[in-house]
């Protein structure tokens, strides 16, 4: 049975992403996509990826105000290089990222993994509120009514707000009450199912960690900072895009018609395919065709490019990541770490 599970667990997200890529390119015209992929503006593509960098750079400086009440001098260049490891691993295998970018930080710094997994579901949170918000400013700065073109968004959104909503409610509650709360629950659970509790004691204990290193204002308030920053250097990413296909040539671009693309084409991502293949292309070609009326040759070839650009930043990142780290490591007389040591439990690394 759990070998069943395995398989459908693993196999379901490759099974989308096939579904999702052929009805996002059945009607394409592959020919006249390709023509204008064969335009790509190489200043601009340049640009587009020097922006990809910053905005990660700009999350692992979060990142570091998030844990600095663990480890106030932890180095960026760690936290620029996890991040990115996270970022690969997830275009290959959907969430599994998130485990590796806490280990491999919590290997190279000497943290706790329980905290870093802690700080990484906190990031998790912020990102979704974050996105949650930037759609809601799509719908106020968009010259029309989104919800009525796009009938699932209204909906969608609000669920997210009600069950973000609930999220933080709980976790107040449970940072406030700490182990009365979780006891309560898990005793409960317990009464079901032994395993369950334990795992669920373990997920309490995560989320108490994460959320117990942001403390202080300056580190609330320079992590919102930062989350303002990601996002509008994506709304920007998305800006460049534009150009990077010529885009301008058939339309008028505005910055709003970006942050409007890149908030609604971010759900793509947050469907698990492998690193949003297929999901985003569906849902980037969806938007541009419905809200803006480009063909559909065009959107294709604009999420395909970024897509693209993207995934090869992502999936060639971590070996240029590890192999100047581990330089700097073997320097310092330090033990190289790859992806399968970082799996090693240490006792102070737990």
């Amino acid at each position: 049975m759990n070998k069943i599970k395995d398989i459908i667990k693993y196999t379901l997200p490759f099974i989308l992403m096939a579904a999702l890529l052929y009805f996002a390119f059945k009607d394409v015209d592959i020919k006249t996509t390709i023509n204008w992929l064969s335009k790509t503006s190489i200043p601009y593509l340049i640009l587009f990826i020097i922006s990809s960098f910053l905005s990660h750079y700009i999350r692992a400086v979060r990142w570091k105000y998030i844990i600095s009440s663990i480890k106030p001098d932890v180095s960026v260049m760690h936290l620029f290089g996890a991040t990115m490891i996270g970022y690969g691993v997830n275009s290959l295998v959907p969430r599994l990222g998130e485990v590796y970018r806490a280990l491999f930080l919590g290997k190279w710094e000497g943290i706790s993994r329980t905290s870093m997994f802690g700080t990484v579901i906190v990031e998790r949170i912020i990102d979704i509120i974050a996105l949650g918000i930037s759609v809601l400013i799509s719908v106020l700065i968009y010259n029309g009514d989104l919800y009525e073109i796009i009938p699932w968004l209204k909906s969608t959104v609000n669920l997210g707000f009600i069950i973000m909503l609930g999220l933080v409610v709980f976790l107040i509650l449970l940072i406030k009450l700490k182990s009365k709360l979780s006891n309560l629950i898990i005793q409960l659970i317990g009464n079901i199912s032994h395993k369950a509790a334990h795992k669920l004691n373990a997920v309490f204990e995560t989320l108490l960690e994460g959320f117990a290193t942001l403390r202080g204002t300056k580190n609330s308030l320079m992590t919102f900072i930062f989350t303002v920053l990601i996002m509008l250097n994506y709304g920007f990413s998305s800006y460049i895009a534009f150009y990077m296909i010529n885009m301008n040539e058939i339309t008028i671009i505005t910055f709003s018609m970006a942050w409007i693309v890149m908030t609604i084409s971010a759900f793509g991502i947050v469907i698990p395919t492998p690193g949003g293949t297929g999901s985003y292309h569906f849902i980037n070609i969806f938007v541009l065709t419905i809200i803006y009326g480009v063909t559909q040759e065009i959107a294709a070839a604009y999420a395909l490019l970024t897509h693209f650009i993207t995934f090869v930043l992502f999936v060639s990142s971590p070996f240029f990541v590890l192999i100047y780290i581990n330089y700097e490591r073997k320097r310092n007389g330090l033990q190289p770490e790859n992806f399968l040591s970082v799996i090693k439990s240490t006792g102070k690394n737990e």
